[in-house]
């Protein structure tokens, strides 16, 4: 079968996804971009490169996932072709899956490498790891304090969907970089909003991997406007 399969993703979500963007400080789909520009440098050039061959492989374990769900479904009749159009895809199933698990290695070797040499951001005497970046710029988007009403366990939801845990928020807090409205209670949601040390922070400092450029700022440059605070 040639077609490709109904609800077969266009682009796949990988395990390292979250990671990789809270390792360079921003999304999968503004890295792809910056890497077509030429504005990375060569380990996180390295990096986009491995995880779009990971994408794709994800793709084909799902694509062939898919065909085996349809071969079994009842949607053709059972006779000796079928029983060989499901031994073919189950060979292709596992070779897909090799392929991927290969290309899931490159990308975490590739990472791990950018991970090591990620600097930290150094703003009035405040040292930031690349994840505590990301979480910084995730909460620059609009971000809440949550209480969940059934296990009492707390959690930053941001506006993106991504959740930060209360130990990278209290990090951000006694660092003076962010700060909560405590007259909300914490299971309506708290909003957490940048200070003027995190705007500053967010504002003076280029994540990891985007090459320094001579010519003014362009829309999707690094690093964006930080929208203003709400109160």
């Amino acid at each position: 079968m040639s077609s490709r399969p109904p609800g077969a993703p266009l682009k796949a979500l990988t395990d390292l996804d979250h990671r990789i963007e809270a390792a360079v400080g921003r999304s999968i789909d503004t890295l792809w971009k910056q890497c077509d520009r030429g504005l990375l440098d060569e380990p996180h050039t390295r990096l986009v490169e491995a995880h779009r061959a990971l994408v794709q492989a994800v793709t084909g374990v799902t694509f062939y996932r898919t065909l085996l769900g349809r071969l079994a479904g009842g949607e053709f009749p059972v006779d000796q072709a079928l029983f060989e159009r499901i031994d073919r895809a189950v060979h292709q199933l596992e070779e897909a899956a090799g392929a991927r698990d290969e290309r899931q290695r490159a990308t975490l070797s590739a990472l791990e490498s950018v991970e090591a040499d990620a600097p930290r951001a150094d703003v009035a005497g405040v040292e930031l790891s690349a994840r505590d970046f990301a979480a910084l710029l995730a909460i620059a988007r609009g971000a809440h304090l949550r209480e969940h009403l059934l296990t009492g366990q707390l959690s930053v939801v941001t506006a993106s969907g991504t959740r930060i845990p209360p130990s990278v928020l209290d990090r951000l807090e006694r660092s003076g970089l962010v700060e909560r409205d405590t007259a909300h209670p914490v299971i309506a949601g708290q909003p957490v909003t940048l200070t003027d040390a995190g705007r500053t922070t967010l504002t003076s400092r280029r994540p990891a991997g985007v090459a320094a450029t001579a010519s003014s700022p362009r829309a999707g440059a690094w690093p964006p406007t930080s929208p203003r605070a709400r109160k």
